[in-house]
């Protein structure tokens, strides 16, 4: 049966899921795609019959730039120079770019891009693992159109892009997601490119090849190393070989979707991820140069340290470019403009001022069809310059008509870029609503359940349940209603949206309604201050870019408090846990801010020592070295807390040294084979090692999670019972029970519970990370008995000061009040876990390695899964904590009213109230901040990581007290019932 906790606990969640995704439908809405196409094409200017579109995945401009940054990386620079070298000899026919990729740097996204000229939205990054087909108007469509014969060989994310565009006779797919395989994908595109240049240039008019070993080898070594230089080395070949192969009728364009940071990753805005390669090549001149353009239309800009700046162009700039070189149409959503050395033919430069007066021609198309659209009135504002603009183009000529007509089509560009925040106001007021609502109703039954008597609470939690659910289903039949009759003036709010709105606002106003909670000043004066400063920082960008720093402090100066109380405690044996549990507590917690990974905006202040260095995906020297013995220390150290109160027996006994050290061992040895494996430190042993640690993962985790959860559940108990005789001279004989772990008896079965979940978020954690997280593991610990010491120092001093000193000293109950700032610091620590594994909320954080930990390929659901606890594991460890809070050192009394499952659902209700303020608050901050320029940054990834964060903790406190705290308190009973039987 499902147990009253996990009702209300699943209720909770349900309330907050409402709210988040309420707010996020209006926050990031996608792009409003015209489903109009191009139908006008112009032969005149047409200089090729075919072309070959050359993607090297991941292909940074500095990889192909004649002046490299300095210091020069003798693993990516100078390596792939045959662009510079054709365009050093040939100027009229080789061209070298520096292309802006648009953010998000994703491969999906910028396939998108390359072949509509259309821009991303901040929340099409989430496609990249599947990508819908492309329905606008893009070249491929166009090829098509016109009867032109499309070949294909490398990355299959162009399939799921144009399903049907491809020669089924000429179309080569590979898996694109297997990041461990360097060179199956690159090597395809040699084997079937080639010969299709080579001895079937009739056939086709247009071939794709789409490399990706140069991408995966920065994903799983960094740029700098040598794995990168011999794939660049194989690329460099691939181009000499192609251009050998081309004829004078047929074009060569080669770039980089997108570019790589200082440790290969790409998905943000890092002016390293949008800074991609293009080179064009035609075996035929393209351009005059002793015909001059105007300078304000051939735009320059400098790479990060190199000592000249390059030519600029915007990435979506090829597609209008490519269509009139091939005759085709430009496709209708086109916002690129031509790249005008390309069309620099005639001595007059009429070619040039065709192209642009084209290009310029259908973009207006394009802005007046989007302004006839239901999202229209999003260019209202701008549309006084749009039509300034494009007037001033015809009263010019020369070369000021180029430059008008450039202006006119960059002024398009940035306009609609700012389009790329379509905000619907109704859902996120509707979203922070229930967010705000639910923050309220959960205080409210947090504060109530306090005072519910032993006996009553029981009734008293099914009583809620009950009115909430049956308040969500009237609230969802009042939202039908209401959506019909009011749809008219909810703009752009679905049926569905309005009755999740609506029956989540009606269960909490029931909730709030029922529990009738008692606003009080001591209760305001009790706001926890680091709770509201911590949720006040996602106002600033500053605060929000080092919150990693913030949080330690706040952590740190979280148990000041018990510090304090360890100087006054009465007795000394008092003082030296709590002062001795503190220091250990700082020193892990301090040890654990070791661990780093830098944002953008931190440098230069900050430095990475999660890995080897900033270019490198390895973990440091200190990882490989500490990995093992804090694999091996965690272990004794648990057992050693344990033995305090006597609880290394029964369950633990067993279950600690047979499977909990070897799982950790285990974790790490995968770990350790996967960086032999990449570092290839024995060489090349082709898959032998990724097998091996394949087989190690899957072993481990289904040992955890199946071996672990099993043995668990049929005998939690931590505990040693014996019985003996005894005699004394004037009665019979007695029996005397020895119980060892009684004072711990519900606190550490739970802990062995929270132990299997440990393991498996150590096994998906990085070597940095494990060393992180074993110290997080003893700074739990050491926390759980400095809250056991401050509580009986509390104790003692309210005894002492009783005019009932005798009985407060012979009371037996265990139990002590919650207090909301004993959850605090377990909050901050979750936080604090999270960025010392290597994580922040930025998208390049993401440690995507993790997704082939259970398999050497992208597969659903476990590379899935496996990326969502190697990112928010440390949040679901902090939430599955919290009832330690309770059950720790708590024994089974059976003279003292035991309040171990109220109290444990009043912790979950504590953190998952610190998480939903956070969540509020980070989506205020966002919705408020919307037009800031740093929002996409900064501001929308924090409101997305609060809000993953927060259904995470709430799915651990689900699981920590709907499952582990019944569990243990059933077994508990059990035991004792037996006992005194």
């Amino acid at each position: 049966m499902i147990s009253r906790e996990f009702r209300i606990l699943f209720w909770v969640l349900c309330v907050h899921l409402a709210g988040i995704y309420l707010f996020t439908k209006g926050f990031l809405l996608n792009r409003l795609a015209l489903p109009d196409r191009s139908v006008d094409a112009c032969t005149s200017l047409a200089t090729h019959k075919r072309a070959v579109l050359l993607v090297i995945d991941a292909l940074r401009f500095d990889f192909i730039a004649e002046h490299p940054p300095e210091p020069v990386s003798p693993f990516h620079h100078n390596i792939l120079t045959l662009p510079r070298e054709l365009t050093a000899a040939h100027p009229d026919r080789s061209f070298i770019f520096n292309a802006h990729s648009d953010p998000p740097t994703t491969t999906l996204q910028r396939l998108k891009g390359i072949t509509t000229g259309s821009l991303p939205t901040f929340v099409d990054a989430g496609e990249n693992f599947e990508g819908s087909s492309i329905h606008e108007d893009s070249i491929i469509h166009q090829l098509n159109a016109a009867g032109r014969k499309i070949a294909f060989a490398g990355d299959d994310t162009w399939l799921a892009l144009f399903p049907d565009a491809f020669q089924p006779n000429m179309t080569f797919a590979f898996d694109s997601f297997n990041v461990e395989d360097l060179h199956t994908v690159d090597q395809g595109v040699i084997d079937n490119l080639l010969p299709l240049m080579r001895h079937h240039k009739n056939s086709w008019h247009f071939a794709i090849g789409h490399g990706l070993g140069v991408d995966h080898a920065g994903h799983r070594v960094g740029p700098d190393h040598p794995v990168l230089r011999e794939k660049l080395e194989q690329m460099n070949t691939l181009l000499r070989d192609v251009v050998a192969a081309m004829d004078d009728d047929t074009l060569l364009i080669m770039l980089g979707d997108h570019g790589m940071d200082k440790m290969g990753n790409h998905g943000g805005d890092n002016i390293l991820e949008t800074m991609s390669a293009l080179w064009i090549y035609s075996k035929v001149p393209l351009s005059l140069p002793e015909h001059t353009i105007p300078e304000a239309i051939l735009p320059v800009i400098t790479f990060p340290d190199t000592p000249v700046p390059h030519r600029h162009v915007q990435q979506i700039d090829l597609v209008p470019t490519i269509s009139l070189l091939l005759g085709l149409p430009i496709p209708f959503n086109n916002l690129g403009t031509v790249i005008p050395e390309l069309f620099n033919r005639d001595s007059d430069g009429s070619s040039l001022q065709k192209a642009m007066e084209l290009n310029a021609a259908q973009i207006r198309r394009y802005l007046d069809a989007y302004r006839s659209s239901s999202f229209g009135k999003e260019l209202d504002a701008a549309w006084y310059d749009f039509s300034l603009t494009w007037d001033g183009v015809h009263a010019m000529d020369g070369n000021d008509r180029l430059i008008a007509l450039d202006n006119f089509t960059r002024l398009a560009l940035s306009a609609c870029r700012v389009l790329w925040a379509q905000f619907n106001v109704f859902l996120m007021g509707a979203g922070l609503a229930v967010i705000g609502l639910s923050i309220v109703a959960g205080w409210a039954l947090y504060s109530k359940l306090r005072d519910v008597a032993d006996v009553e609470w029981e009734k008293w939690v099914d009583d809620k349940v009950w009115w909430s659910f049956s308040a969500s289903a009237i609230g969802s039949a009042l939202g039908y209603l209401a959506h019909i009759v009011l749809h008219e003036y909810l703009d752009g709010v679905a049926m569905h949206q309005t009755v999740l709105f609506a029956a989540a606002i009606a269960s909490s106003f029931v909730m709030i309604a029922s529990t009738r909670p008692v606003i009080t000043l001591k209760a305001i004066k009790s706001l926890p201050i680091f709770l509201i400063l911590h949720t006040l920082c996602f106002a600033s960008n500053s605060f929000t870019v080092w919150e990693d720093h913030i949080v330690l402090f706040f952590l740190i100066s979280s148990i000041v408090p018990s510090v304090i109380t360890g100087f006054t405690a009465p007795t000394s044996r008092l003082r030296s846990r709590i002062l001795g549990f503190s220091a250990l507590f700082a020193i892990c917690v301090r040890l654990m801010a070791m661990s780093t990974v830098c944002r953008e905006e931190q440098h230069p202040y900050c430095t990475v020592t999660f890995y080897a260095s900033e270019s490198s995906s390895a973990p440091p020297l200190t990882a490989l070295l500490l990995a093992f013995p804090v694999a091996i220390a965690v272990p004794l150290v648990v057992r050693r807390i344990l033995k305090i109160s006597k609880s290394d027996s029964g369950l633990a006994a067993t279950f600690i040294p047979l499977l909990f050290a070897p799982s950790l061992i285990a974790g790490t040895v995968f770990w350790m084979l996967e960086w032999v494996d990449s570092a290839q430190a024995l060489g090349d042993m082709g898959d032998t090692l990724r097998v091996t640690r394949t087989v190690v993962a899957r072993t481990t985790a289904a040992t955890v999670l199946i071996g672990g959860l099993s043995v668990w559940w049929t005998s939690p108990a931590c505990l040693t019972i014996s019985k003996s005789q005894t005699s004394e001279a004037s009665t019979q004989e007695k029996t005397e029970v020895t119980v060892l772990g009684f004072a711990n008896a519900f606190g550490s079965p739970y802990l062995m519970f929270w132990l299997i979940f440990f393991s498996v978020v150590w096994l998906m954690t990085q070597l940095s990370g494990q060393i992180a997280l074993g110290l997080s593991s003893i700074a739990l610990l050491s926390y759980l008995e400095i809250i056991d010491s401050v509580r009986d120092v509390h104790s003692l001093n309210n005894a002492f000061t009783s005019p009932n000193a005798s009985l407060q000293l012979a009371d037996t109950n265990p139990n002590h009040d919650l207090l909301f700032s004993e959850i605090v610091p377990l909050a901050l620590l979750a936080t604090h876990m999270y960025h010392s594994t290597g994580h922040q909320s930025t998208f390049s954080s993401i440690q995507w390695k993790s997704a082939f930990i259970l398999g050497k390929t992208l597969s659903f659901p476990f590379s899935h899964v496996s990326i969502a606890i190697n990112t928010f594991g440390s949040l679901f460890l902090g939430a599955l904590a919290v009832p330690l809070i309770v059950l720790w050192n708590l024994p089974p009394l059976p003279l003292s009213p035991s309040r171990p499952r109220p109290n444990a659902l009043r912790a979950a209700l504590a953190i998952s109230l610190y998480f939903s303020v956070l969540a509020f608050g980070a989506a205020a901050c966002a919705a408020v901040l919307r037009r800031h320029l740093m929002v996409w940054k900064i501001f929308a990834p924090r409101y997305l990581g609060a809000g993953f964060g927060l259904w995470v903790v709430d799915v651990g406190v689900l699981v920590g007290v709907g499952v582990g705290v019944g569990r243990v308190g059933e077994e508990i009973g059990r035991v004792f019932g037996r006992v005194r039987s």
